[in-house]
């Protein structure tokens, strides 16, 4: 359930790329245009309006954007033409190194793409970083975090709806063994959270909850501060119900003291073409405030009418 609007009749790439170009000439620049051209356009056709762009004026259209563009507007168009997968390798990429480390995108990463393409991104990395992306974030992080972290960006889950019962409660019982004895990095939680398909997850859990009477991450809240105990429990939303995982993201970065637009940024444009719509119902339950309200409440200018495109509002 995207939320991206794209036009019925969509002009030619080779007329998008040199409406582009005339964005970037004469004074100053016409960012509007761009918003107009580049917030509407799909994955493929936002591929294939860089190639003829670049066959065209032998120039790297993400190179004009940086050029042109500034702040968090530059970020938001930037990471929006990428392609999904070197967009993903770029983050997870940041996400790895010292002054921009979080362990929640590498994990964010890893469990809300289906098999196929967390395996995409993996070829993506090894193509721009000339690593593995397992390399970068298992030396990158260490103890629990690295126990966690390193199969899950390894894994190739099975994708189909077939559910093993016998298995499911199995090891529902196995998790909830290890959780009352506080076993919380054991490789058997490891090993199901990090393997299973998400539809085996679901049902191992939905037996959790009914032979257990708790919901697993109510359990696994003994400690609210521990931060390996929040980053498992966002891997079990994430696997589970991703549009509450990014739902809380999102409240989390605009209600913040000074908004997160890099977390903002990083939802929307990864996002936008997945199942945004569903984030947007989830944000107006949760918030009772839609989100379109809440994003042009909390930013401004380009920056704002890009965000506002990207989740399908209105005329932006």
């Amino acid at each position: 359930m995207a939320s991206l609007k794209v036009p019925e009749l969509v002009p030619s790439p080779a007329e998008d790329a040199e409406q582009l170009r005339k964005a970037f000439q004469g004074w100053g620049t016409n960012e509007a245009l761009i918003i107009s051209i580049l917030a509407h356009r799909n994955a493929a056709q936002r591929k294939i309006i860089r190639e003829t762009y670049a066959q065209t004026y032998g120039e790297d259209l993400l190179k004009d954007l940086d050029k042109e563009l500034s702040s968090d507007f530059e970020r938001a168009v930037l990471l929006w033409v990428l392609d999904p997968a070197e967009r993903d390798a770029f983050l997870a990429n940041e996400a790895t190194k010292r002054l921009t480390s979080n362990n929640w995108i590498v994990m964010e990463i890893a469990c809300t793409r289906s098999s196929h393409d967390l395996f995409v991104v993996r070829q993506a990395y090894h193509a721009r970083f000339k690593r593995s992306l397992e390399e970068d974030v298992a030396y990158h992080t260490s103890g629990d975090f690295r126990k966690l972290l390193v199969p899950l960006v390894t894994s190739f889950r099975y994708e189909g709806d077939e559910v093993n019962m016998t298995l499911a409660k199995s090891e529902a019982k196995i998790l909830h063994e290890k959780i009352s004895d506080k076993a919380y990095n054991d490789e058997e939680i490891i090993r199901i959270l990090t393997t299973r398909s998400k539809s085996q997850i679901n049902a191992t859990l939905n037996h959790y909850n009914n032979a257990f009477g708790n919901a697993i991450n109510k359990d696994l809240k003994t400690d609210p501060e521990d931060e390996y105990l929040k980053l498992l429990r966002a891997t079990i939303k994430c696997l589970t119900c991703p549009e509450k995982y990014f739902e809380k993201v999102l409240r989390l970065a605009i209600n913040k003291l000074g908004t997160d637009e890099w977390a903002l940024t990083r939802v929307v444009t990864t996002r936008a073409e997945v199942d945004m719509q569903r984030i947007k119902e989830e944000y107006h339950r949760r918030n009772s405030v839609p989100l379109e309200r809440a994003i042009d409440s909390d930013t401004s200018g380009d920056y704002e009418k890009m965000l506002l495109a990207l989740i399908g509002h209105g005329d932006a």
